[in-house]
């Protein structure tokens, strides 16, 4: 079914690495990997998702950006997005991919993770705490 799994969100600093670290665990058979919308190439992740992910067991501190691509878009069989706007972007963009791009938190019921970029920790515990339902859901379904 699906052998590749892209998380995306803009910078591909904040919530898209927690997203890709936590599918990565729970789907050892898979090739997750994440990329930004806008992202600048080769910046670190957030120091806050980094605490947050290392205090999980989840370590993301060797994690680099990168900008989203046709060639990235190409190589996964699914393409999983923040929000509902970066539905619309990949398709802009990208509208290869849009047939195998969904929310992250679909099996959820959120349509939204919020961006905790440049928030307090507090913020990024909420988008971690999502993160975490959401990744179980795609978990138990791509198990």
């Amino acid at each position: 079914m699906f052998k590749s799994i892209l998380v995306v969100c803009a910078g591909n600093i904040c919530r898209s690495p927690i997203g890709e670290a936590m599918l990565a665990a729970g789907l050892p058979g898979k090739v997750v990997s994440s990329a930004g919308i806008v992202a600048k190439n080769d910046m670190p992740a957030d120091p806050s998702s980094v605490q947050l992910c290392s205090s999980a067991g989840i370590p993301i501190d060797s994690h680099k950006a990168r900008r989203l691509t046709p060639e990235i878009c190409a190589e996964n069989d699914l393409i999983l997005v923040m929000e509902p706007q970066h539905v619309k972007d990949v398709a802009e963009r990208f509208p290869q991919a849009s047939g195998k791009t969904m929310l992250i938190g679909k099996w959820i019921g959120v349509d939204e993770i919020p961006d905790p970029h440049r928030q307090q920790m507090e913020a990024f515990e909420h988008a971690y705490q999502l993160l975490e339902k959401a990744c179980e859901g795609w978990v138990a379904k791509l198990a």
